[in-house]
């Protein structure tokens, strides 16, 4: 398949759906950005965050999805799937409105996005990503830093906006917000 032409400003879920299957491709906003590779320890780190989800979603109603998995976000003006201009490939997702998923895997908001953190990624996953998860009213944002082993939790208020960050070391647990039982071991997520 071609390389994508990127000469606009303005890309959708059609447009997404036309490039190569071996690149990992997101639009924020209409904007395309491709996507680096993951590291080792990149892995490492989402296997060990999604084996906990996993474990703890055994035989509750709520679905964990680990990338890549497309999650569209619809603005709401869209009269179709393919007009939607973000598409997001999230590390980590869990989804506990099933109806939110189809074949092509979420549209609208998951109820917790983890994003790992790489040097390609920083603007993104900080900025232009956190905005994006804020304005589609995700409920809980983590930011995943390998190399200074923190997690930066987000968490959305009453008033539509991410409050205050908490933010974990590899010293700490996290309480799970929208999964109110679930306690994350960051001890085991960065025992590399």
């Amino acid at each position: 398949m071609p390389q994508p032409q990127i000469d606009r400003d303005n890309y959708n879920y059609e447009d997404y759906l036309s490039w190569p299957e071996d690149e990992r491709w997101e639009i924020i906003d209409g904007m395309p950005y491709l996507m680096a590779p993951p590291s080792r320890i990149h892995q490492e780190i989402s296997v060990e965050l999604s084996r906990q989800i996993s474990n703890y979603l055994i035989s509750k109603p709520c679905k964990v999805y680990a990338a890549p998995f497309g999650v569209r976000l619809p603005q709401g003006n869209e009269t179709s799937d393919l007009e939607i201009n973000t598409v997001v490939e999230p590390d980590i997702v869990v989804v506990c409105d099933l109806s939110k998923l189809d074949d092509q895997g979420c549209k609208g908001a998951p109820d917790l996005i983890i994003e790992i953190i790489s040097p390609s990624s920083v603007k993104n996953d900080m900025l232009k990503k956190f905005n994006c998860y804020e304005k589609a009213r995700v409920k809980e944002y983590w930011i995943v830093e390998p190399n200074g082993k923190i997690v930066t939790v987000f968490v959305l208020g009453n008033n539509g906006r991410y409050g205050r960050q908490d933010v974990y070391s590899d010293d700490d647990e996290i309480q799970v917000t929208v999964l109110k039982d679930l306690r994350i071991n960051l001890k085991t997520v960065f025992a590399y």
